[in-house]
């Protein structure tokens, strides 16, 4: 077991930081979907990212198994799939709520993997917060806010592979192996790359996917530059700070607040319109946050 640490004010702006830019994430991955496929875009995301810094940062004091596993499941089996879903009908609010799954998964997963065992308070907490998630995804309509089933099951499944990173990174720190979370994303964002790409040229053939990346234009480049600098370089380097110095449970809650920011790019961007059910879900979503991050005092 790990000594509980407390939060300080940097780790807080980190949270903020992560926050904002993972909830307009979303949005962001819907545009560059609109012509890219999404192997494709998986691809360019994680070139920007990796590419251009691995001769000014150096390689992580790492062994490769930590730097492959994190690069594939954080690269291509989380957003493989995550991409995968908003191209089937997924949309971009409801992808950024399904997709805190993690913070489930995560702590089911490190306690029999890293004897992370977490509080009374910390299930309950994690428990409302299921309440929560559940009332948003029950709510379907006829409108840009509906979600199809195979959208719903493959975000879910993404969300599952996000926890899986969150294992590697805590298995690292229980090995007492000390390094620089910038290298870290930037070295196991060059392991998704050849196989985002191959998969690109496989599913959507030869030509396909050469037209797509010479009609990359400025929304796509735009969209892409987002995804790979500040999703995945800027934001993930910060979660990565987090998870080293505090246990998983006390971290992965904190992406339960990315639907607020995410519920409303959707709303502003795609008009994904919220119902009262949903409504009713984010604000369940918040209460358990509270319950997990806050003692009551008496």
């Amino acid at each position: 077991m790990t000594a509980a640490t407390r939060m300080s004010v940097g780790d807080y702006l980190c949270v903020a930081g992560v926050v904002a830019i993972w909830g307009l994430n979303f949005v962001i991955m819907k545009m560059g979907l609109k012509s890219l496929s999404p192997m494709l875009l998986g691809g360019l995301r994680f070139a920007v990212a990796s590419l251009p810094f691995l001769l000014f940062v150096k390689r992580p004091a790492l062994p490769w198994r930590y730097l492959a596993s994190a690069g594939l499941l954080q690269g291509l089996g989380q957003f493989g799939l995550l991409f995968t879903a908003l191209k089937f009908g997924m949309t971009a609010g409801m992808a950024s709520v399904v997709m805190q799954m993690q913070a489930m998964f995560t702590i089911l997963l490190a306690r029999p993997l890293l004897n992370e065992r977490g509080s009374l308070r910390q299930w309950l907490g994690l428990l409302v917060a299921a309440v929560g998630l559940a009332a948003i995804a029950s709510a379907h309509g006829d409108g840009p806010g509906q979600m199809t089933l195979i959208g719903f099951v493959l975000t879910l499944a993404a969300a599952f592979m996000w926890a899986g990173a969150n294992m590697v990174v805590r298995f690292a720190w229980r090995a007492r192996l000390s390094y620089d979370p910038l290298a870290f994303v930037v070295w196991s964002s060059l392991v998704p790359i050849v196989p985002f790409f191959a998969l690109a040229f496989l599913t959507e053939g030869e030509d396909a996917t050469w037209r797509m990346l010479g009609a990359v234009g400025i929304r796509e480049g735009l969209a892409v530059l987002y995804l790979g600098l500040l999703a995945t370089l800027l934001a993930y380097s910060l979660w990565t700070r987090l998870l080293q110095r505090h246990d998983a449970g006390r971290v992965s809650p904190y992406s339960l607040l990315v639907p607020v920011v995410g519920l409303w790019a959707g709303a502003f961007a795609f008009d994904e319109r919220l119902s009262g059910v949903q409504w009713l879900g984010v604000g369940t979503i918040m209460c358990g946050l509270l319950i997990n991050q806050f003692r009551l005092r008496g």
